[in-house]
């Protein structure tokens, strides 16, 4: 019998293996395409986040190839690094840079190009997808089904290692804190960049990236698994320090 008192952990196994499928091919496509694309084809970007901004070079979309100035905190003057238009590529290519296009600034000094090919995200973003893969595949390994999101959040540690924390009952605390330890680093380096004249480096934009992705993954994971039909009540589930779930009115 496992530790949460059920006998398998297929649901948490299969969540952990989609996850980290769905964010693992995505991140290999990010370094894969540029290389298979013409050399110097996707010039250096500037884009704005949550919009489309290079879809075509002259129509719907195509904010990006417009003259939005140099040396611009958002966009520049497309036509002096050449236009670009994602609509263009094959289908793969095409779905590659057009999610990093709606999602991502694609400021092209904070991102990495191969094969003269700039990347459809910053480094920022692909240490949080980076983050997303190996949290999917940590909780694959390790995460269990007890019925509450925290419960199941902390289920990932040895019971004996997190005793204290049933006793005393601070189990959402210790999930708020783990959580903060992901959102703290990535906030703090964006925010501070973007008030002061602070500039971030790539190494520390992948790092605190990585460090999100993987806590937001975990998260995710956690909470897609806790099924409450998984067990025939409250009862069944066995927790650290044989706390046991009581929900009050």
């Amino acid at each position: 019998m496992l530790p949460n008192g059920r006998e398998e952990r297929t649901r948490e196994e299969r969540v952990g293996r989609l996850i980290a499928s769905i964010t693992g091919v995505y991140l290999i496509l990010l370094f894969i395409i540029p290389v298979f694309l013409v050399t110097n084809s996707v010039p250096e970007l500037s884009g704005r986040a949550n919009r489309i901004d290079y879809a075509t070079e002259d129509g719907w979309g195509s904010w990006g190839n417009q003259n939005n100035g140099l040396n611009e905190d958002i966009g520049h003057d497309q036509e002096v690094f050449g236009y670009f238009s994602w609509t263009e590529l094959n289908p793969v290519a095409a779905f590659v840079y057009s999610f990093g296009d709606l999602n991502c600034h694609q400021k092209s000094e904070r991102s990495w190009e191969i094969n003269g090919n700039q990347l459809a995200v910053c480094v920022r973003d692909v240490g949080l997808f980076l983050g997303l893969f190996m949290g999917a595949l940590f909780w694959r390994s390790k995460g269990l089904n007890r019925w509450t999101v925290r419960d199941s959040f902390l289920s990932v540690f040895r019971d004996e290692n997190i005793k204290s924390l049933y006793v005393e009952d601070r189990r959402m605390l210790a999930m708020i804190l783990f959580l903060s330890i992901g959102a703290l680093p990535i906030g703090f380096d964006g925010f501070y960049q973007l008030l002061t004249d602070y500039e971030s480096t790539n190494p520390i934009r992948l790092i605190t990236g990585t460090i999100a992705g993987f806590v937001l993954s975990w998260w995710f994971c956690a909470a897609i698994s806790s099924k409450t039909e998984d067990f025939t009540d409250s009862s069944q589930v066995k927790l650290p320090a044989n706390a046991r779930l009581i929900f009050k009115d």
